[in-house]
């Protein structure tokens, strides 16, 4: 029978030939991962209280992302405890203060085709753009597949969104995801698989499919996929091809015209409050290029592009999502064209994403931001009003102090 790439890779961890949709099984983790917030802090006293150890110390993996740089004892003691406990577990892949957890994995390899991961972080579907089902769970859950190296999990329906054409110059993946998540709603993906096709999504990079699948979690989806190809393998450096059935069920198959996509914007305080650039004027404070969704190397590739030979009206930070990513960006010369145009570098960390640190936005505020959600109070103070966008358009809104199309900034 025709099977979906969910279907094939939950079958592959459960170790049967097939699986359908809606099926309980259970699943042999080839991957777990965990930052500081949600990792060593919280499994530590739990698995003392168990007496348990970790099941398979070389399939963890420990990133710092969130409590960096640590400014005040609270953070200072939380990476502490990480550095101290993947010393007692016996953890290896320990990668402290190298970026955010979502692009750290796999630029140090630990993904690949045909793998069934978990993370403690809610954008683990990151994860999927490897071909790889992954998906975020909380701390309960994670301390039960530490100790067992196993998790259930109810077998996805997959919801296809299909790309024919291109994207024009200007626009990314990520108005891709705001353009869906403000057509569907936050719950749109059904808690089930979402899988990207067509060929807008066969053109993207690695860095711009991950955020595809990173965003996912914004769209309701339990994990975002897209098929491994040529890219993947190019990327990765090996690797199998994994892809769905021609002809695989589907709980729905939407089709768009990739060509016609303009920039995407999504108001305060909702990434379902996506309209087109052209509806927007709003004057901003700010311009923010950080997160695992809007500060990789291809990210501030387009800010870049953007910003070259202009001066920014706005404050302007910017916070590379690896040090990886900002030491290729410096090497080739765009890290200079963004802080000749006045960006400020900030740590390769969650930071204002995630609502940590001194950088915070106070009352008032008003950003233009490349993160993946603008809940009201998430980055700073309930009052601070924050609008999301791709790198183009903070860019470009950067340059002009107002919320604005970046086609228009561009060669």
């Amino acid at each position: 029978m025709a099977a979906t790439l969910a279907q094939k890779l939950v079958a592959k961890a459960a170790g049967r030939a097939s699986v359908t949709p809606g099926e309980i099984v259970t699943c042999k983790v080839d991957l777990a991962m965990v930052h500081d917030s949600s990792g060593p802090r919280r499994l530590k006293p739990r698995l003392e209280r168990l007496g348990a150890k970790v099941w398979d110390p070389s399939k963890l993996v420990v990133i710092t992302d969130h409590y960096l740089p640590a400014y005040d004892d609270e953070s200072r003691k939380i990476i502490q405890i990480a550095r101290d406990w993947v010393k007692e577990a016996g953890v290896d892949a320990f990668y402290d203060a190298q970026g955010i957890c979502h692009v750290v994995l796999p630029e140090r390899g630990h993904l690949r085709p045909g793998m069934f991961a978990v993370g403690g972080d809610s954008h683990s579907p990151t994860g999927g753009a490897f071909a790889a089902y992954m998906f975020g769970i909380g701390a309960t859950e994670m301390l039960g597949v530490v100790v067992t190296g196993e998790i259930w999990l109810k077998v996805p329906h997959t919801i296809a969104m299909d790309f024919a054409g291109a994207l024009s110059p200007g626009v990314s993946a990520k108005d891709i995801m705001l353009f869906l998540i403000g057509r569907f709603g936050m719950d749109g993906g059904q808690y089930q698989a979402v899988e990207y096709r067509g060929a807008a999504i066969r053109a993207l990079s690695m860095q711009e499919r991950m955020t595809l699948c990173n965003m996912t979690a914004e769209l309701g989806g339990q994990t975002g996929l897209v098929a491994s190809d040529e890219v993947t393998l190019k990327y990765l450096g090996k690797g199998e091809i994994w892809d769905s059935d021609f002809g695989a069920p589907l709980l729905a198959h939407h089709r768009f015209d990739a060509s016609g996509l303009a920039p995407q914007v999504a108001a305060p305080h909702s990434p379902a409050n996506t309209r087109p650039v052209t509806e927007f004027q709003e004057k901003v404070d700010l311009a923010y290029i950080g997160a695992c969704t809007g500060a990789k190397l291809e990210d501030l590739r387009m800010a870049a592009r953007v910003l070259k030979g202009k001066k920014s009206r706005v404050k302007l930070l910017v916070a590379p999502a690896s040090l990886r990513d900002q030491e290729v960006a410096e090497r080739e010369g765009t890290l200079g064209v963004l802080t000749d145009a006045g960006a400020e570098l900030l740590a390769n960390s969650c930071g204002m994403c995630a609502g940590y640190g001194p950088n915070l936005l106070a009352a008032n505020t008003v950003t233009i931001s490349t993160t993946a959600r603008n809940f009201k109070g998430r980055m700073g103070d309930p009052n601070a009003q924050v609008y999301l966008a791709s790198p183009y358009t903070v860019a470009a809104s950067a340059i002009t102090g107002r919320i604005s199309d970046p086609r228009e900034h561009l060669a």
